[in-house]
């Protein structure tokens, strides 16, 4: 019976980041495409709008830090995460309203829309941090990798299962259905949010005792102490960027490299994202169920490093001998090693926090990942530009280009990574309340 509770809690617990993913389609893919093909709104004020969650993502630090030293009601997660998400949710149906409405296109409305989307990444930001600070808490030893994985395995396949469902619910396409799936998707989020988080939270004495010292520091004294005092933690936020810009600065490149460099059509560069999320999520399952367990989430991160690496590097030989089938393989592959690196530096980001700081840890690193997610799409776009007007407009040299840049970032990040020390790091922060797998790892 205690077995089948546990895979209970567990269950409920997927609850949210199946919400997250869904949420995050309705609103990168669905209302994107919406507000530009169907409402005509300029491209760059839609730009602006959905980059305003990401510029908001540097308070995840302090969203963490209050989380760990400010309990509601005793506790130090669920509150946050259920609040954190109604925020989100009304964020989300406040840039429903605002932009289509037919006012859409007036100074107010636009304010109105823009303050939405920074409630909506304020939200987020609050409730997904503190839902990774709560795995930190509640999960110990061989069960991290598994559960880590598993959740955003989750999150995927709300992502995957939003695009197909809301697709066919929005067929035929109106305005007011969209408002609608749009009503039922926010409050589906909130009973998601609210079924994952209750009865979920560690409620022992040692968790109480680490809030009461999180509250005895400051903000800033903790970030001080913490973060720019201690070589191990710049070290790790350093490769967290390093290896997010590496991995990710391919997302939107693939798709226009096939096409021009090896003659794709249009459905079968479609395909290169099923093919690399197929072969991501493949390489994370097997990852999180075993291969950490049995070689630890270090070795996992530079082997999916190394493959990615080798991956680039065929991809650029794949246009060079007109190979589509070469290149498919090594899409597939390059989904191998992005699973394999994700999944150890899941895992490292959830080990690397005390009991103490885990909120806080979460946030510090989550930013550094939001900061190379965004270096990540300034460099694609901006050297395949640049290359173009000063070099060639040769696809194979733009993108080229690119696919090696991001190599060099992946073994500079396997550079860093091999003067990571987390006994070293565990002595900088001299937390007396340190995970215990870190010691033991």
């Amino acid at each position: 019976m205690a077995k089948i509770m546990r895979y209970a809690h567990i269950g409920r617990l997927a609850g949210f980041p199946f919400s997250l993913g869904l949420t995050s389609v309705l609103m990168g893919s669905t209302l994107n495409r919406v507000m530009i093909a169907e409402l005509d709104l300029p491209a760059s004020l839609v730009g602006l709008f959905f980059a305003l969650p990401l510029l908001v993502s540097p308070v995840r630090a302090w969203f963490g830090y209050r989380t760990d030293a400010y309990p509601l009601g005793g506790l130090r997660r669920e509150p946050y995460i259920i609040l954190g998400w109604i925020v989100a949710v009304l964020g989300v149906l406040g840039a429903t309203y605002f932009t289509l409405n037919e006012g859409r296109k007036t100074a107010v409305f636009i304010l109105a829309a823009a303050l939405a989307f920074i409630f909506y990444g304020l939200g987020k930001n609050l409730a997904s941090n503190t839902f990774e600070a709560l795995l930190a808490d509640k999960f110990e030893g061989d069960q991290r990798p598994r559960a880590v994985t598993f959740f955003k395995i989750a999150m995927f396949v709300g992502i995957m299962g939003g695009a197909i469902g809301l697709g066919r619910l929005l067929e035929p396409f109106s305005l007011e259905k969209l408002q609608m799936i749009v009503l039922g998707v926010a409050i589906l989020g909130v009973l998601l949010a609210i079924l994952a988080a209750v009865s979920q939270e560690p409620r022992t004495q040692a968790v109480a005792e680490a809030a009461e010292e999180a509250h005895a520091i400051s903000f800033w004294d903790t970030l001080k102490r913490i973060i720019w005092q201690s070589k191990q933690a710049r070290l790790f936020f350093i490769f967290i960027m390093l290896t997010t810009v590496g991995t990710l600065a391919q997302d939107v490149l693939l798709e226009p490299y096939g096409a021009l460099a090896l003659s794709m059509s249009v459905a079968e560069t479609t395909r290169l994202t099923a093919l690399w999320g197929g072969g991501t999520i493949l390489a994370m399952a097997v990852a999180g169920a075993w291969l950490i367990k049995k070689i630890n989430y270090i070795r996992s991160m530079q082997i999916g490093l190394c493959l990615s690496i080798i991956v680039f590097v065929g991809i650029v030989t794949a246009g060079v001998i007109g190979s589509v089938v070469l290149f498919q393989v090594l899409v597939f592959v390059l989904g191998l090693g992005t699973g394999l690196a994700a999944a150890g530096s899941l895992t490292a980001v959830i080990e690397f926090t005390t009991l103490t700081h885990a909120g806080f840890f979460i946030g510090v690193w989550g930013i550094a990942h939001e900061l190379g997610q965004a270096m990540g799409s300034l460099l694609a776009g901006g050297v395949v530009d640049i290359v173009r007007i000063l070099v060639s407009k040769n696809p194979l040299i733009t993108y080229g280009t690119v696919f090696m840049i991001e190599a060099m970032l992946l073994a500079l990040g396997l550079i860093v990574l091999s003067r990571i020390d987390i006994s070293a790091w565990v002595r900088e922060t001299g937390d007396t309340a340190v995970m215990p797998q870190l010691v033991s790892n």
